[in-house]
């Protein structure tokens, strides 16, 4: 009996301590990038919309933004075809754009369905829809990479309207340049053109690793909070390189265009999101506006 009513108290303990950030966040916008290993295991999907539900049922208002590269790396080498890339990104002909779009959409109902399947309304949509995304061609260092987006332009109105009828978008990240010409878009960077356009309190990149490090194999070295300007402190510094250094910087553009917050989780832990935005301690890396203390 003694042990059961320990475990009673540990519940409420975790729930009073949850309290003051639900009624911080009340009405928010959050807008959650998801994408990598979290996206291709199931339960770990199911981990991820689980939070997302949960914080729209706590009163704040999430938006979610998918990506799909392993995905769709599959389904280009089902139809013989071999995924290209020029400096870290999808060289995509048109026939690429084709398999990209289809596999986009068939995650972003599938999202759309387990979000739906725990009580919650959800909308899927793509970029393209109510001219969300606008694009021009981008090119890797003067390289051609096919039909890869660079977003020039957000028109946030259907994502307002979606949320004041109470529904969870799920934007899957395709655009059209101004000749209505389909382009597939890098989900992290349109997370963050949303989250700018959107004025969302919170940006969460759901990623491969558990944050940043000052060196990434030195684990001690762990950063839990950093500002904007430390952040372009360590990209100057050239000690963050892959994958994250376009995160990082898509991440002080976000924290200088009116974004409070922005977090790198890691999207294999079950219910990051929960323990990072609920709890004092946190589990991933805060970026953080140069006023805030560190």
């Amino acid at each position: 009996m003694e042990k059961d009513m320990q475990e009673v108290l540990k519940k409420a303990e975790v729930l009073i301590e949850a309290l003051p950030y639900i009624q911080k966040f009340n009405r928010k916008i959050i807008v959650v990038k998801y994408g990598g290993s979290a996206m291709s295991n199931e339960e770990l999907q199911k981990n991820v919309i689980k939070d997302v539900t949960l914080l729209k049922l706590v009163g704040f208002k999430p938006i979610i933004v998918h990506g799909g590269g392993k995905e769709i790396s599959n389904w280009v080498n089902k139809v013989g075809k071999e995924a290209k890339f020029i400096n870290g990104l999808r060289v995509t002909d048109e026939e690429t754009m084709e398999i990209a779009e289809m596999v986009l959409n068939k995650i972003n109902k599938r999202l759309v369905t387990m979000v739906e399947e725990l009580g919650v309304k959800a909308i899927g949509i793509s970029g393209k829809d109510g001219g969300l995304l606008q694009v021009e061609k981008k090119y890797s260092d003067g390289q051609d990479i096919g039909f890869v987006g660079e977003i020039t332009n957000v028109d946030p109105k259907v994502l307002y309207d979606m949320l004041e009828k109470d529904f969870l978008p799920i934007v899957a990240p395709i655009g059209l340049d101004d000749k209505f010409q389909t382009y597939n878009i890098n989900a992290d960077d349109a997370a963050c053109a949303i989250a700018k356009a959107v004025g969302a309190d919170k940006l969460v990149f759901l990623s491969d690793i558990e944050g940043l490090y000052r060196d990434f194999n030195d684990k001690s070295s762990f950063i839990s909070r950093l500002t904007a300007t430390q952040a372009d402190e360590l990209i100057a510094s050239g000690m963050i390189g892959g994958g994250m250094l376009p995160k990082l910087g898509n991440c002080t553009s976000a924290i200088r265009n009116g974004v409070n917050r922005v977090h790198i989780l890691d999207g294999r832990i079950p219910h990051c999101l929960l323990l990072e935005i609920f709890t004092n301690q946190g589990i991933g890396t805060a970026i953080i506006e140069d006023s805030e203390e560190v």
